[in-house]
């Protein structure tokens, strides 16, 4: 009985709160309907206003011509004296009618420039007030529609504009997927129409706006604002659709727990999810595999080769694959990733992307390990991106320490050097002299350029990964000296997309991922060297799935089988020659 009376009570609370949000959302369409009344008033009364100094004027002009004309001896009709003031200033002038006198004719030409001065003022505003502008409000209420097709079913609806949900669509469209961005903002709705994207406008705080996004038919809804707009979204979402799945992101941590009981499914810390995937970038070195990502039991390392036999060797000397099944994936050398060859040659910097399975990674590092220059990490910038690579590091059992410039950053128990990273002896205090790697993870793309190649400068044998905010600097960071790059879009996109019908994709570097497909019709059958995907679209087959198995590098001459999938690695353009290539059916769920 306390059951059903809890229940009924959350029940009545419920109806309670989104009553209150229908009439909150009814004052606020009441209150704007108020003031689009009250701008057509003021338009109608202006109108008025000039209306009538026009018809004063007039009247004013007519009698003082009936004057003048009394005065040369001429008498004319009152009907002919309006005809007379109208012309004249309308600038038609048709000469039927002239004064003779010097005062008649000054006359004429103060009617004549008080009318084109009237006319230039009056035209415009009812032309702009009562044509143009209501032809421009109907346009871009066109270019934005406030409702999608009632036949849209399996999308993804997004609610707000930016680098993540830019790099979103385009795995979207990539996919063959649909979706729909809900803009709030008219201009900018008809700004994205404009570029493409298949946009709404609405209220993300109301209801009806999600009904005519068709939310009960969406796959997914993204929620990627600030904590409290997403909770709105998340809960506003859950009442209308109980059934579809909701990721919000969460800047702060204590915003977790709210976001879900609001009824997001899965909660995305971007912050967390890059600073880890930093730290995992950094990892490796000496000989020492660490796993960067896994698809059922292929799992897919970074290995850095430096102070090990393989320097100076080739891939093919190495004999990897035939003395311990490891697959080579590609190599890093510089920040630049080369799909791997058996000509491939080994240097001190470069590092390997392997692929194998736990018992193949683990012969790698007993064969090949020589101690590890992971004995220490300086981490730049102390915030949500830097502390989350301490964090990482931390569980990993390597020591580290954050320099920050603000002191209000500092957390207990945290590794901490207050100053400037410009400053070089603030480098020293840090420990940069004895880090194996250098993560830089400050929000302004200039200062992260200036640092990396900083300390590429201090530190030429070191690991440096480097964040990046905007997609057109990464390759001026790899080119000051990183190894790795990664940015917010490239990791929050892939985060999130992952919770889309569970597709893994394992992100890299920005611009480089390896993901699974299903086995095009046009490659079904045939053999890896007669499909020459490689040379086709520039991918790379790491493994070949049937059955539920991954085979890391399947054998060339073997056909494949209809209903498998590929596992391949690639780069942003080399993943889409793909598509283009060998057009595919939705990617499947990958199973971890």
């Amino acid at each position: 009985m306390l059951k059903s009376l809890g229940a009924t009570m959350a029940q009545i609370t419920q109806r309670l709160s989104g009553g209150e949000r229908t009439l909150s959302l009814d004052a606020s369409e009441r209150a704007t309907a108020v003031a689009q009344r009250a701008q057509r008033r003021r338009r109608n009364r202006t109108l008025l206003v000039i209306l009538a100094v026009f018809v004063v004027i007039v009247t004013i002009f007519s009698a003082a011509f009936h004057q003048l004309m009394e005065l040369e001896g001429r008498t004319y009709s009152w009907p002919t004296s309006v005809y007379w003031t109208l012309t004249t200033m309308s600038t038609l002038g048709f000469g039927d009618i002239t004064f003779e006198s010097d005062a008649g004719r000054i006359f004429s030409i103060v009617v004549l420039l008080a009318g084109s001065t009237s006319l230039l003022v009056m035209l415009p505003f009812l032309f702009i007030q009562f044509v143009f502008m209501p032809w421009m409000a109907e346009r871009e209420r066109r270019r934005a529609p406030r409702s999608v097709p009632a036949s849209t079913s399996g999308h993804l609806l997004l609610t707000a504009w930016g680098p993540v949900e830019a790099a979103l669509v385009e795995r979207a469209e990539r996919a063959a997927v649909p979706y729909v961005l809900i803009v709030e903002d008219m201009e900018e709705a008809g700004r994205l129409h404009d570029e493409g994207r298949r946009v709404m406008v609405g209220h993300l705080d109301d209801p009806a706006t999600y009904r005519s996004a068709r939310v009960e038919q969406a796959k997914m809804v993204v929620a990627t604002r600030d904590d409290q707009a997403n909770t709105n979204i998340a809960f506003t979402v859950r009442e209308i659709a109980p059934e579809v799945d909701i990721v919000a992101t969460a800047n702060s941590p204590d915003s977790v727990d709210i976001l879900e009981i609001a009824g997001a499914g899965q909660v995305v810390q971007l912050g967390e999810i890059l600073g880890s995937a930093m730290a995992a970038r950094a990892l490796g070195l000496g000989g020492r595999t660490h796993v960067i990502g896994r698809f059922a039991g292929l799992l897919i390392a970074e290995a850095g080769i430096v102070g090990t036999e393989l320097v100076g060797h080739s891939l093919n000397d190495a004999r990897l694959r035939t003395e311990l099944g490891v697959g080579i994936v590609g190599v890093w050398e510089r920040g630049e990733f080369e799909i791997a060859t058996p000509e491939t040659v080994l240097h001190p910097s470069t590092i390997l992307l392997l692929a194998g399975s736990k018992s193949q990674l683990e012969g790698f590092d007993e064969k090949y390990a020589v101690g590890s220059d992971d004995a220490h990490a300086v981490i730049i910038g102390g915030g949500r991106v830097g502390r989350a690579v301490g964090r990482a590091y931390a569980d990993e059992g390597i020591s580290f320490t954050i320099l920050e410039k603000l002191p209000e950053r500092l957390r207990p128990d945290v590794p901490y050097v207050i100053g400037d990273a410009a400053d070089r002896s603030m480098l020293e205090e840090a420990g940069i002299a004895e880090a194996g790697a250098v993560l830089v993870t400050t929000h302004d793309d200039n200062m992260n350029v200036y640092l990396t190649r900083y300390c590429r400068g201090l530190r030429p044998d070191a690991r440096i990964v480097s964040r990046a905010r905007l997609d057109r600097n990464v390759t001026t960071l790899y080119r000051a000296g990183a190894d790795a790059v990664l940015s917010y879009a490239a990791t929050g996109s892939a985060a999130i997309w992952n919770h889309f019908e569970g597709e893994q994709t394992i992100l890299v570097a920005q611009g480089l991922s390896i993901f699974r497909v299903p086995i095009p019709r046009a490659l079904a059958g045939k053999s890896l060297s007669e499909a020459h995907i490689r040379r086709l679209t520039g991918c790379n087959v790491v493994g070949v799935e049937s059955g539920g198995k991954i085979t890391a590098n399947p054998d060339p001459d073997r056909p494949m089988p209809y209903g498998s999938e590929l596992v391949l690695v690639g780069t942003d353009d080399s993943i889409s020659d793909f598509f283009d290539r060998f057009p595919a059916r939705r990617w499947r769920s990958a199973r971890r």
